[in-house]
């Protein structure tokens, strides 16, 4: 038997950093997505048995900081993303630099040194993942995900859909249905 399971992947890691920062009592608060400020006194040996605990869940505490100012303008990409709403039509450039209130070059540029990779690129992958869970959870039409992702047409999203994952939007949701209802043999 197959269980299709839907999840928040954010949702979960944090219920995973609240579970390990109350088993170790340390005192805290979360401040949004990847924030904890830690109240009171935190030992050495508790930063430790956090790291160690929040290993195996594939979270880690970053501390250097560009590595920190990469979390975060990935942290505003996905957010953005995965916003119930229509993308903006505005620059995406002009809204992270806003979000981060940095100028976008220095963004950029930090970005590319840590992730050997643009914004840009990182914004298309992500797009292109929710693309593919609102093929998948929504069953909606390309020409529904289009309006809603902000791509400017149809062959738009199809060509950096085939370009990003080597198939079509129309071939993937075959692929999608195939799996989820597969054709039994006849007896």
């Amino acid at each position: 038997m197959r269980l299709t399971i839907k999840y928040d992947i954010n949702k979960a890691a944090k219920v995973v950093l609240q579970e390990k920062l109350d088993e170790l009592k340390i005192e805290y608060e979360l401040n949004g997505l990847g924030e904890v400020e830690v109240n009171g006194s935190f030992t050495r040996e508790q930063y430790y048995a956090l790291e160690n605990a929040i290993k195996k869940y594939g979270i880690e505490i970053i501390e250097n900081p560009k590595n920190v100012l990469v979390q975060k303008i990935k942290e505003v990409i996905i957010a953005l993303v995965y916003s119930d709403s229509k993308l903006p039509d505005s620059k995406i450039s002009a809204y992270i630099a806003d979000r981060m209130n940095l100028s976008y070059s220095y963004i950029a540029k930090i970005f590319a040194e840590v992730t050997y990779t643009s914004i840009e690129n990182y914004m298309i992958l992500q797009r292109i993942e929710r693309v593919k869970k609102l093929i998948i959870e929504e069953k909606l039409t390309c020409t529904e995900i289009a309006w809603k992702m902000n791509y400017s047409s149809v062959a738009h999203l199809s060509n950096q859909f085939k370009k990003t994952t080597g198939l079509s939007p129309t071939v993937f949701q075959r692929i999608i249905e195939r799996r989820n209802n597969p054709v039994l043999p006849e007896e």
